[in-house]
């Protein structure tokens, strides 16, 4: 990381506190340069769709294995939580896309995720999206994360899709 950081003066900072944020931040692991091969574009995208699979799909649901892989986990060797979103994102797009028509542009205009436990390096796991809501100007979207092996819930996500444009009245 280039620069030094800088921490304002307040008197209610705690060095100790202080200390492990900066380290946190310097850590070689978490804040090297990115390699040149990740500055491509969609790189993100295409990296994350490698570990879905996709297993089922139907009007308002869609099914997917999902591979872990070192290349989608935290420093704590389980699933980011940025990968997580990113997964749901994709799920929950293609799910809402079975039911809204082919003209209509989708936004995502509300994400919001709960983190229940984690996934280890090596598990497979199911994604579940399902259509809850579709209407004339937004779709809702519920995906769940399931461990395949034991079928025990780690993330459930929900997604609102506006539609575009917005029907007229």
């Amino acid at each position: 990381m280039s620069g030094s950081i800088t921490v304002s003066n307040t008197k209610e900072k705690h060095p100790q506190y202080v200390s492990a944020v900066k380290l946190m931040f310097e850590d070689e692991e978490i804040s090297g340069s990115v390699p040149e091969i990740c500055n491509t574009k969609d790189f993100y995208s295409d990296l994350i769709r490698a570990h879905l699979k996709p297993q089922t799909i139907l009007r308002g649901r869609v099914t997917c294995l999902l591979s872990i892989t070192p290349a989608i986990n935290n420093v704590y060797r389980s699933v980011h939580g940025g990968a997580v979103a990113s997964i749901a994102e994709i799920v929950s797009n293609a799910c809402a896309r079975t039911v809204v028509a082919e003209g209509k542009e989708l936004f995502l205009g509300e994400l919001s995720i709960s983190y229940l436990s984690g996934a280890q390096t090596n598990a497979e796991v199911l994604v579940e999206g399902s259509v809850v809501r579709s209407g004339r100007n937004l779709t809702v979207v519920v995906v769940e994360f399931k461990l395949n092996k034991t079928e025990q819930l780690i993330y459930t996500a929900r997604a609102t899709f506006y539609h575009m444009p917005v029907a007229k009245l």
